[in-house]
């Protein structure tokens, strides 16, 4: 660290069209931060093969090259951090996660790879640290090159969250192939718009409570190429900072309507227009126009702040820098856990059991049998929350129908290679051990399927703790012998006169994978069998 007062951290967005990197100090005392360095770099990392998905070779070479330049740049700052969050592009593409191991390998940058509701959280945290939300209900729009995340907030929490397939560079890459646009062409174009808006604009409006009139806030490339031609065309100039400047709904109308008449080369020579936005803005302008509209908003406020502040805030409230109006903020990923474990009805008391003793066990062994770090106790504590969770399906091999609901959960606050990792700790607390011909299994690097061995084992043995699901076993206590390589169990039972027989027999059942992984013994004591009568 520099100092204890403050640190630089850059945070890098890897996006469908363009790769983004701010640099900032943190004050720690404050808490605050401060915009340093920015860079941006359009990429189109979203160029596909149209046969299988992948992303091209060319668009990986030149996010490669984008993504050295961001890295010697940070360096030249000398920050102490980086990090970096990829979306729809690569999360979408059946090589995304290839590219992900080849920008660690090659540049030393580790990507995480987040939901579209991940994504959608971390933009509402970048605008609130940019804006007062004055008690108001807002509703924030981001037009990607890759989706669209509307987003329903107050200055507490986002009380609804969304990330829909409509991105600037995919509707152009699908649907406009005429210059300038064709009338079919658009009328398709803004059908299909407001027919995949329909829902979260539908939940937006449900989630409002009566009388309430939200603010509107557009981030992001899209949005403030618009805002800012509308600014230089009204004012003659464009406004530095940009943050905080109106455009009504109407003058977005007249824009769309004269940019759809226009050719590609006439809208580059658009003052406030780069080369490379001119053959995306025409459906960026369609979505943001037909969001409105649907959301019957009349105005709409620019705020350049959203995701990669996000990320900058999302890390000083990991490491408990923010402690204030964002402090709700902190507690996301265990809220988000219970909200998917009512959701499919867990015994919230038989899990919470469970989860203590997974806790423990780590805890306890750490720098003796491992050496996971804090964030991998909290991933195992959120797996043996929701270990059971595939009963909601079906008892039988509910350990496989807990992996696909956690990996296809809405779990907030995680990363995508987080959740995969919960999903599979919670698919092998019981039956198969991992093994590489499972498929989502064999898919990660080595380092991921080590963790999810372990924690798993860790986990099997948390689960034949509780086997009555009573609660028999109140603490453990663990003593590791190095010498014979026996780890010792003292169980303490909840009631003394309680033997904890079906626990000891479970436990010797389920021991196998965990002595096989650690290379240990393990002896366990019930603590009454110790008091003599």
């Amino acid at each position: 660290m520099v100092s204890e007062q403050t640190c630089t951290l850059a945070a890098i967005d890897i996006g469908t069209n363009s790769i983004h990197m701010v640099i900032v100090e943190i004050d720690k005392t404050l808490p605050a931060f401060t915009i340093i360095s920015r860079e941006k770099d359009t990429v189109r990392l979203g160029e596909r093969d149209p046969k299988t998905g992948n992303l091209t070779e060319a668009a990986i070479a030149r996010s490669l090259a984008s993504l050295r330049r961001c890295k010697d740049l940070a360096d030249s700052f000398n920050v102490e951090q980086i990090i970096a969050a990829a979306t729809s592009a690569t999360r979408e593409a059946p090589n995304g996660l290839d590219f992900i191991w080849q920008v660690e390998e090659q540049i030393g940058i580790t990507i995480n790879l987040i939901s579209g509701y991940e994504e959608a959280r971390r933009i509402y945290l970048g605008v609130l640290s940019g804006m007062d939300f004055q008690e108001k209900p807002h509703v924030i729009i981001d037009i990607g090159g890759g989706s669209t995340e509307i987003i329903l907030a107050d200055s507490v929490e986002p009380r609804f969250l969304s990330s829909t397939k409509v991105g600037a560079v995919r509707l152009t890459n699908e649907f406009i192939t005429t210059d300038p646009i064709d009338e079919s062409e658009l009328t398709y174009l803004r059908a299909y718009v407001r027919g995949m808006l329909e829902r979260p604009i539908d939940e937006v409006k449900r989630k409002l409570k009566p009388g309430e009139i939200p603010q509107t806030v557009g981030t992001s490339g899209t949005i403030e190429t618009l805002v800012g031609i509308h600014a230089i065309q009204t004012l003659g100039e464009l406004p530095s900072p940009l943050q905080g400047y109106q455009m009504s709904r109407k003058d977005l109308k007249d824009m769309v309507k004269k940019f759809v008449s226009l050719t590609y080369e006439e809208r580059v020579d658009l003052s406030g227009m780069s080369e490379k936005r001119a053959e995306i803005i025409v459906a960026g302008a369609v979505i943001l126009l037909e969001a409105m509209t649907m959301l019957d908003l009349e105005t709409i406020t620019i705020c350049e702040r959203a995701l990669r502040e996000g990320m900058i805030v999302d890390w000083m409230l990991s490491h408990g820098l923010i402690e204030d109006r964002l402090s709700f903020q902190t507690a996301v990923r265990q809220r988000s856990v219970y909200k998917i474990a009512r959701k499919y009805q867990v015994d919230l008391g038989y899990g919470e059991t469970v989860a203590t003793f997974a806790v423990s066990l780590f805890e306890q062994l750490a720098g003796v049998l491992h050496d996971w770090e804090k964030s991998d106790q909290e991933l195992l504590w959120s797996a043996a929350i929701l270990h059971n969770c595939g009963v909601y399906i079906s008892h039988s091999s509910h350990h496989k129908h807990s992996y696909y609901l956690i990996r296809h959960a809405e779990l907030l606050g995680f990363t995508e290679i987080e959740i995969e990792t919960i999903a599979n700790i919670a698919r092998y607390h019981r039956k198969s051990t991992p093994k590489k011909k499972h498929d989502a299994y064999s898919k990660l690097p080595d380092k991921y399927r080590k963790r999810i061995k372990q924690l798993s084992a860790m986990l099997r043995i948390a689960v034949a703790l509780d086997r009555r699901q009573i609660g028999a076993i109140k603490e453990i206590d663990c003593k590791y012998d190095e010498e014979y390589k026996k780890l010792h169990l003292h169980l303490i039972p909840s009631n003394s006169q309680d033997d904890c027989a079906l626990e000891l027999w479970n436990l010797d059942y389920k021991k196998v994978v965990f002595e096989d992984l650690f290379d240990v013994k393990i002896v366990a004591t019930v603590e009454s069998q110790l008091v003599p009568n």
